[in-house]
């Protein structure tokens, strides 16, 4: 009696993703060992690089106007610290107002879909800078205004997390969604590197083309989304879940918590260039060596995730608020002083501390998610719904979070309008972040609190 030898079979007869026209893939369970190693990695990755790519993209531009305003006044603009200083935040705030609805737009379109439209609308504030600059007989309103257009890239961050986080399994979220984000802020500290040497190799044209060079770049990202990245049906469910993801306490915290990680890295970046070319009158260091801060934040946002995933993200977190606030009074002390060099380094520290924080605060989302679904029960239909609730609630939290960014350059410009220095921005800082360190001991880390027996 002979028997048949058997022939493994190949990826394709082991899993049928269901696949439909459009990029659209119907069947997605990250969860299940056996998809994740045959099949899901290889897609979840591909989709994750192209993701990176485009919110970096959208970063860049979102933070174009933080580096632009140092040297306004070198093509025939003259504008007050107040009004450089409101530049550089009505993007962020508009960035923050768009992440809701761009969350929204993942399950009503697609990842993949929204990811080359999002990118296409970048093209408006890139050209919309690049005219700007060279008329400064239009006044500072509309200057003002086009700089908001801006604030599109600042709207792609929530719907790429968004829609990564449906690709990866719960294990390896915080470094998935840690580099997916740290590409993304990575383009602050890219951008801020490249536009000054774009500056000085032209003058007053140069700085047009500082919009102008975003344009080609946002149709690559479009089109490498349309022709690379999928969709999951999974993730094209009613927005349900997203209004669900509003009744949790949990996503409020973790809206305030962000305002203090994310809203402060943002912030950070978009002021720090100005801060040193005003508080210090270095335009130079400014142009040279601000990117910097945006940089390190955004290399240590994975290791935030990565920490996360082995102590738990409370822990990280709380320890990145206790840096915060290091750094700000640091910061404090050498404005006092005038000490260019430790206020520096003091920087440095709080982007430091916010890249930390930033990878963990969104570990600690998906992971909380998932402890509301075992609590409910557990079962496959539940922890799906949960899902796409965390999903809804990263967009939120995102969209809550980023206001900070608004709100930093803003506190500095009233300081030194009102006091003549940024002095009081910095005392309300450090009591800031000691707050944000209090209320997350208290909520997820306190003995005997649920999510401190799961390890949020």
């Amino acid at each position: 009696m002979t028997t048949t030898p058997s022939v493994p079979a190949t990826t394709a007869d082991k899993i049928d993703l269901q696949r439909r026209p459009g990029r659209w893939i119907g069947h997605w369970d990250p969860e299940d060992g056996r998809f994740w190693r045959t099949t899901g990695r290889r897609i979840a990755r591909r989709n994750l690089i192209y993701s990176i790519f485009a919110e970096h993209i959208g970063f860049s531009v979102w933070l174009l106007w933080s580096i632009v305003v140092v040297r306004l006044d070198d093509v025939g603009w003259t504008l007050t610290t107040g009004q450089a200083l409101w530049l550089t935040a009505v993007p962020s705030g508009v960035g923050a107002l768009l992440r809701l609805p761009y969350t929204f737009a993942v399950p009503v379109f697609g990842g993949r879909n929204w990811t080359t439209v999002s990118a296409l609308l970048l093209i408006i504030p890139s050209a919309g800078l690049s005219w700007a600059v060279q008329h400064p007989e239009i006044g500072y309103l509309p200057l003002l205004l086009i700089a908001a257009t801006a604030g599109f890239g600042g709207g792609n961050f929530a719907s790429s997390m968004a829609n990564i986080s449906f690709f990866y399994p719960e294990r390896e979220k915080g470094w998935a969604l840690g580099l997916n984000a740290a590409g993304g802020n990575i383009g602050v500290a890219v951008v801020q590197f490249v536009v000054p040497q774009v500056i000085v190799l032209g003058g007053g044209l140069a700085l047009a083309r500082a919009g102008l060079m975003y344009v080609p770049l946002a149709v690559i990202a479009a089109v490498c989304a349309f022709l690379f990245m999928d969709n999951l049906a999974e993730a094209k469910a009613d927005t349900g879940p997203v209004w669900s993801a509003l009744r949790h306490r949990d996503t409020w915290i973790m809206s305030f918590l962000y305002i203090g990680t994310f809203g402060s890295f943002i912030g950070y970046s978009a002021a720090f260039p100005t801060l040193l070319s005003s508080v210090f009158d270095r335009s130079d260091i400014a142009l040279s060596w601000a990117f910097l801060g945006a940089g390190v934040g955004s290399i240590f946002r994975p290791l935030g995730g990565r920490l996360s995933d082995v102590v738990g993200g409370a822990r990280i977190t709380v320890l990145s608020f206790v840096l915060m606030a290091g750094g700000a009074y640091a910061a404090l002390f050498s404005a006092q002083e005038r000490n260019l060099t430790v206020f520096f380094v003091a920087f440095m520290l709080l982007f430091v501390a916010t890249g930390i924080g930033n990878g963990s605060t969104y570990r600690m989302i998906s992971r909380i998610f998932q402890v509301k679904g075992e609590d409910l029960g557990g079962s496959p239909q539940i922890m799906r719904e949960m899902r796409r609730q965390a999903a809804g609630a990263l967009g939120i939290i995102s969209s809550v979070g980023a206001f900070g960014g608004f709100l930093v350059p803003i506190c500095y410009a009233w300081a030194k309008s009102v006091h003549g220095n940024i002095q009081p921005a910095l005392r309300f800082y450090v009591g800031f972040f000691l707050v944000m360190l209090v209320v997350t001991w208290a909520a997820y880390l306190r003995p005997g609190a649920r999510m401190a027996r799961a390890r949020v």
